[in-house]
């Protein structure tokens, strides 16, 4: 009969014990992974609801807001309804910011295929993205930041017709340092209502909109009338041609 000898004794000992830890560690990955799924569908499930919501109820402001507000003290905001904002706002701002916003889904990927192929480094951002950044994100260029726009920018193109959508985007958007939305930026540049603009009024505040902080509406340069009077030109062509059905204007 073979002997057993002292090292093989300690190798049956020693392997027992190492599948039970490999086992304990195998458990715990499974535990790990089972409540990262459910706190990814508990934040999923939030924020369906949180867009919902919105499809009815007006935002309060977003979080850039909120920082202004506590820079300055104080912000310029009223809200007001589509049918209280001149439809020439509306669609000047299309012109102006996404010509495409009543054909594509949230993201105008012929747009973006341009920009990739010149090497350009400005954005491509839609309507859609940037009334997602603003009413529920921060601004900035993070990965993570950009990961959850877009899942926002799904959700509400998913949730909401394209009318609220740019209703929502012209109560929110900054005109000019802590004045918010469009209502707001009538009177501060015009001391007009955002119903009663004037098709170059509304030319020159989609203008603002990329550079809000260092152009100037009612005293335009030579740029903002250049770019102004191309803008109208866009809105009066996006009426004919049919890219403002969507908003019914």
């Amino acid at each position: 009969m073979p002997r057993t000898t002292p090292k093989q004794k300690s190798s049956r000992k020693k392997a027992p014990a190492r599948r039970g830890t490999l086992d304990r560690m195998a458990n715990a990955i499974r535990w790990a992974r089972r409540i990262l799924w459910r706190v990814l569908a508990i934040g999923f499930l939030l924020a369906v609801a949180w867009v919902a919501l919105y499809r009815f109820v007006p935002p309060p402001g977003g979080i850039f807001m909120l920082q202004e507000y506590r820079r300055i003290g104080s912000v310029e905001r009223e809200w007001v309804p589509m049918d209280r904002i001149a439809p020439v706002m509306a669609r000047s701002v299309i012109a102006a910011e996404d010509a495409n916003f009543c054909l594509h889904w949230g993201f105008d990927m012929a747009e973006i295929r341009k920009v990739i192929e010149a090497g350009s480094t400005r954005g491509a951002s839609t309507l859609s993205q940037q009334t997602a950044k603003n009413v529920f994100l921060w601004h900035g260029r993070a990965w993570s930041r950009k990961a959850l726009e877009s899942v926002f920018t799904l959700l509400i193109e998913g949730l909401w017709p394209k009318r609220r959508i740019l209703e929502v985007y012209l109560n929110i958007a900054e005109f000019d340092d802590g004045v918010f939305g469009v209502e707001a930026a009538a009177r501060h540049y015009f001391r007009t209502s955002a119903a009663d603009l004037t098709p170059t009024q509304a030319a020159r505040l989609a203008v603002m909109l990329p550079a809000p902080k260092s152009r100037d509406a009612a005293n335009p340069t030579q740029f903002v009338r250049n770019r102004a009077a191309s803008v109208l030109d866009g809105a009066a062509t996006i009426a004919r041609d049919g890219r403002a059905d969507c908003i019914g204007g």
